[in-house]
């Protein structure tokens, strides 16, 4: 499952993911894996949540992003949940269409039993009528 936070630079998408991920860690019976682009906010994450740096793995475009999440998926058969912060960032979509990446996290998260949450840096208003559906928090 994919579920996407959405709203412009600025509007606290990361505060959100945040509080999510510390409560999620509670009850999570699984591992769970925050990637960033920096190590910026690893002391307001438990403990128990992996940071990963993507800024440290020379990701360069959406297709190898996909590849090093496969690859973290591949080392963890414990893992339940991803959070990506910054997702546009990350996954090097800050000027393309995200709507087949995320077709694509779907297919990933259905094969491993995995969800995905994700920061994305547009509007409600910006995002195809497929994904609004995967909104849980618009600002």
């Amino acid at each position: 499952m994919v579920q996407l936070i959405a709203g412009k630079k600025g509007k606290g998408k990361t505060k959100h993911l945040l509080d999510k991920v510390n409560e999620e860690v509670k009850t999570a019976s699984g591992n769970i894996t925050y990637l960033d682009k920096s190590t910026k906010h690893m002391f307001e994450l438990n403990n128990k949540v992996r940071l990963i740096n993507v800024s440290d793995y020379l990701v360069t475009n959406s297709d190898e992003f996909l590849g090093f999440i496969c690859g973290i998926i591949s080392q963890d058969h414990d893992l339940q949940q991803m959070y990506f912060d910054s997702f546009l960032k990350i996954a090097c979509l800050e000027d393309g269409d995200i709507t087949p990446v995320i077709a694509k996290l779907e297919k990933i998260g259905e094969a491993f039993g995995i969800d995905f949450i994700l920061s994305v840096s547009l509007d409600e208003a910006e995002l195809s009528d497929e994904l609004k559906s995967k909104i849980i928090v618009s600002l």
